[in-house]
């Protein structure tokens, strides 16, 4: 069976064919995509030839013979762990910018009945990776500074203030502030020297340069995260749902024509605050 996919090809994402395989292998499991989101990471391989995408939600199709956690017919979604890999490690012809998805069994996630698939894609990335720095990084009284409003940070707004900490954002942008406040945030400041953990989750092309005199003597603390465990994401769908936490989106052509008004969008700064593409 042949699939639709869009690879990162010359700065842009181009339409090309992918051939599946004949039978899925023992515990593999065959999504249709309904909904994939573009993310900021997938703007890093836009020239690497791999196919796109570790965000998406879909119907399954088909299942392997050993397969015990879904059956044809649930909604499940795909995000930036893979099997035994991350996005852009290995595993080039998975991608979830395409008509199909093939995953491992454990590394593609129930989505909850009364959460939408239009919003559950962004979470599979975005909502992954927020919740999981909350989660791992905060104490019970301890208070979560936000830095920014916009892919990531509007969800982690909304994960800090459900899970009961008082949420304190950061931004540049005075028009923000009504914004922030709506998602949760308790306190908000245009100009602060924050005395808290500080978790970088967009990674840049180039080196992260710190300055070095307020690293020191304020005693700043630099901590890593990457996405979540599968038990995390799992645990982050279940959360969103309960809480109603969405993700604020934009939607687009699931067209070569939808995939680069997008990326533009993303690029410019200008999306508002994930987009997500659809058939």
């Amino acid at each position: 069976m042949q699939s639709v996919v869009y690879r990162g090809i010359e700065g842009a994402g181009k339409k090309g064919p992918l051939e599946l395989p004949a039978e899925l292998g023992p515990k593999e499991i065959l999504l249709k995509r309904t909904y994939a989101n573009l993310c900021g990471a997938d703007v890093h391989y836009l020239a690497s030839g791999a196919d796109l995408g570790h965000e998406g939600v879909g119907i399954v199709e088909n299942i392997g013979s050993a397969v015990t956690q879904f059956k044809i017919g649930d909604r499940a979604g795909a995000g930036y762990i893979r099997h035994r890999s991350a996005y852009g490690e290995k595993y080039f012809n998975t991608g979830t910018f395409g008509d199909y998805y093939a995953g491992h069994e454990t590394y593609v996630h129930k989505i909850p009945d009364n959460l939408p698939s239009e919003f559950a894609a962004p979470l599979q990335c975005a909502g992954a990776t927020t919740y999981s720095a909350i989660i791992k990084s905060a104490k019970p009284s301890d208070r979560v500074g936000i830095l920014g409003i916009g892919g990531l940070g509007h969800l982690a707004i909304q994960y800090s203030a459900k899970l009961g900490y008082e949420t304190v954002v950061f931004s540049s942008s005075a028009d923000k502030e009504a914004e922030a406040k709506f998602f949760g945030a308790t306190e908000f400041y245009l100009l602060s020297e924050p005395e808290t953990t500080i978790v970088p989750l967009s990674a840049p092309n180039t080196n992260i340069e710190l300055p070095s005199w307020p690293v020191f003597f304020d005693g700043y603390k630099l901590q890593s995260s990457l996405v979540a465990s599968r038990q995390t994401h799992d645990d982050m769908l279940v959360f969103s749902a309960h809480h109603q936490i969405t993700p604020t989106i934009e939607k687009f052509e699931f067209s070569e024509e939808g995939f680069a008004e997008a990326v533009a969008k993303l690029k410019s700064g200008k999306l508002r605050y994930r987009g997500v593409l659809v058939a």
